[in-house]
């Protein structure tokens, strides 16, 4: 996939890896991880054409940093976020964890962006809108498209966010970037959209196009995409 791709960054989530536990490298990227505490959890990580000015991991805060949920890198003319959002959990029993974590995670981007462009790439783990999964009405309730959490995504485009999907394909249905491993779920194209790239608003003229690509298997997600012009690596 790397090879067939092409990209100047691959961001990854949940990949439940500790320091040490598997040797990872592709020729011409460097790798930026960042580890969950627990072992066989979450985690993130960012592979890399182009050196960092900067790394970081988590967002500053203790309570959401011991996860490995956060990858950030400083480059010249933007910051790349790479993020696995907590899931709400059955029962929601996670729901009023998530809601401090969509606030402090916020918080967090609009600081970067006040310094320079941001780039979001993650599984954020909801579908914003009724056209980003099959069957909405039976999941209003469920983790991942409960009214508080497609709330939280409003606010965050309303900071000065673009979902860049919807950007280029703002009607387009059925097409999805997760399905459960259940019921045969992604051969009837049962699944949701909740892997995004979100930019700041002011590089909306530096998009060129997003795309999920459904047609690559091996995960119940598939990979999500966003081109932008060159000059910002310049």
């Amino acid at each position: 996939m790397f090879a067939a791709l092409d990209a100047d960054f691959f961001c990854l989530q949940e990949t439940k890896l500790q320091e040490g536990q598997i040797e990872l490298s592709f020729d011409g990227y460097e790798s930026y991880w960042d580890y969950a505490d627990k072992r066989g959890y979450s985690g993130t990580a960012i592979f890399t054409r182009h050196t960092p000015l900067s790394v970081s991991r988590g967002i500053g805060i203790d309570e959401h940093d011991h996860e490995g949920r956060v990858v950030t890198l400083e480059m010249g003319r933007f910051f790349l976020v790479c993020a696995y959002v907590p899931n709400s959990q059955d029962g929601l029993r996670r729901l009023d964890y998530r809601m401090r974590w969509e606030d402090d995670f916020r918080a967090y981007l609009e600081r970067l962006a006040a310094s320079k462009p941001v780039i979001v790439c993650g599984d954020l783990n909801v579908a914003h809108k009724e056209i980003d999964l099959k069957n909405p009405k039976s999941n209003r309730r469920n983790a991942g498209f409960t009214d508080e959490e497609r709330a939280k995504f409003s606010t965050l485009l309303d900071a000065g966010f673009i979902d860049t999907f919807r950007h280029f394909h703002p009607d387009a249905e059925g097409i999805y970037s997760w399905w459960s491993y259940r019921f045969k779920a992604r051969e009837k194209n049962a699944g949701w959209r909740i892997d995004y790239f979100l930019v700041s608003q002011s590089l909306a003229d530096d998009l060129r196009s997003a795309s999920i690509h459904t047609e690559i298997y091996g995960s119940d997600h598939c990979p999500v995409e966003v081109e932008m012009d060159d000059r910002l690596l310049q």
